[in-house]
């Protein structure tokens, strides 16, 4: 149980600093490490408590960025997609759709950073409620299969140009909403069992100084070495999903 602490802290130290100056991946670097060491049944609600805590953290000096028309259709579109993706874990080809939204992250985090790298203005691209309502139904899709709910939103308003507060705005609190309602629903089914609560408030120091540290960071990043951070741990989430 020590060893197994030690890394689960280890683990939420990194990846609470990571979303804590990026504003997602917590779920995607945490379990990079985690899963190699904790049962999956175990790592499920230290994962969604963990990130829980570390993007709620962050969200005071957000709220007056929030635009609440948009988090109301993302967090509804995503709760509808929900089921879908517990669906398709079950029964459908999860892997594969896990797979090809890996290597939509990494080609274009890839493309991105390349356009940085030559100096290239990024491509401009228009929203609208169509298209934020298509990925939070996505994201969603993405939760139920394995709580990926950030990669997408973060890539989304990258691909827009939206200032960095504004970016976090929407990511930050939309995975506080979708981690709540997973809690729950892994509460309901059983898998907050005492090893796993045990193991999260183990890991809960390092995860606040971690938080705190990602937070530091960010407050001194400039807008471009922001995005290219962002863009960084969408790499990292996009060749994760598909190793």
């Amino acid at each position: 149980m020590w060893f197994e602490a030690s890394v689960v802290a280890a683990s939420c130290f990194v990846a609470a600093f990571c979303a804590g100056m990026a504003g997602f991946a917590f779920v995607l670097v945490a379990a990079g490490i985690l899963l190699h060491v904790v049962p999956p049944s175990v790592t499920a609600p230290v994962l969604v408590l963990g990130s829980l805590m570390a993007q709620s953290m962050a969200l005071p000096p957000l709220w007056k960025h929030i635009e609440w028309p948009r988090m109301r259709l993302f967090v509804g579109m995503a709760v509808l997609g929900l089921p879908v993706g517990l669906l398709v874990l079950a029964k459908g080809p999860a892997p594969a759709i896990v797979a090809g939204v890996g290597l939509l992250l990494v080609v274009y985090s890839g493309y991105m950073l390349a356009r940085i790298a030559l100096r290239l203005a990024p491509p401009e691209v228009g929203g609208g409620r169509a298209a934020d309502g298509a990925v939070g139904f996505a994201s969603g899709i993405l939760g139920g299969i394995g709580g990926f709910v950030g990669a997408l939103p973060a890539m989304w308003a990258d691909i827009q140009g939206w200032p960095k507060d504004r970016a976090r705005a929407l990511m930050q609190p939309f995975i506080v909403f979708m981690q709540a309602i997973t809690a729950v629903g892994l509460a309901f089914s059983g898998f907050f069992t005492a090893e796993a609560l045990i193991l999260t408030a183990a890991a809960v120091p390092a995860l606040v100084i971690g938080t705190l540290l990602g937070l530091r960071a960010y407050v001194r990043l400039p807008a471009q070495a922001f995005r290219v951070i962002l863009l960084v741990l969408l790499l990292v989430s996009g060749v994760s999903l598909l190793v």
